[in-house]
């Protein structure tokens, strides 16, 4: 009798995307703009969210699910602002899926929100591999992680709508080549946005919240 090989990890990504398109129906019907934000840890992720609640929450009512492996660290940093948050701990998962996030996408209430940002966990591979049902990916590749890493990580790049280069404040202080990185990103993913900016000081903000006000706006 013949061995049954059964491939796992297809298998997973295939229910995944299953529950990410009825995730996706589930959100377009409430008209909320979802984002997935991914990055590895440290690259600036909280502090892109706070910027962009700073901006925009005047306009869009907003909502964010936290992904971590431990700690509610970063939603404590979120529910300081006033806007809804939902801390999802993976307990050792590398990446969110969407089976999470339709769990927190019910505690958190779709009901007026416009706007939902999902933090996903720190980390360059997994993430990019499972949809979670939202209208862009948007990655952070921080200044000193260098501008080697779409060469290292590709597919984070390729399944990217934008990416935001974070930390330009600490350019000076390198040595990123943006010309390079810029040349490696759009050869492997030619329509990706890409926006510099540095959460501390607020530098090229503007461009990147103008870009999301329209996308939520056009939703």
């Amino acid at each position: 009798m013949p061995v049954k090989t059964l491939n796992v990890n297809e298998d997973i990504l295939s229910a995944n995307d299953l529950l990410a398109e009825n995730l996706k129906a589930k959100f377009d019907n409430s008209r909320v703009f979802v984002m997935n934000l991914m990055s590895s840890p440290g690259a600036g992720k909280t502090s892109l969210i706070l910027r962009i609640i700073e901006a925009l929450s005047d306009k869009f009512k907003i909502g964010v699910i936290e992904g971590d492996i431990a700690s509610d660290v970063d939603a404590q940093k979120v529910q300081s602002t006033s806007v809804d948050v939902v801390q999802i701990n993976t307990k050792g998962a590398c990446h969110l899926d969407a089976n999470m996030i339709l769990s927190a996408a019910g505690s958190l209430g779709l009901d007026g929100k416009q706007l939902v940002i999902i933090e996903n966990v720190g980390n360059l591979v997994c993430p990019a591999e499972f949809k979670l049902g939202e209208d862009v990916k948007v990655m952070i590749l921080s200044i000193p992680e260098g501008h080697d890493k779409p060469l290292k990580y590709p597919l984070m790049f390729t399944e990217s709508n934008a990416l935001v280069l974070n930390k330009i404040d600490l350019l000076p202080y390198t040595d990123f080549s943006m010309e390079e990185l810029r040349k490696t990103v759009l050869a492997m993913n030619p329509s990706i946005q890409i926006f510099p900016v540095s959460a501390k000081t607020g530098e090229g903000m503007d461009k990147l919240t103008e870009w999301l006000g329209n996308k939520i706006s056009a939703k």
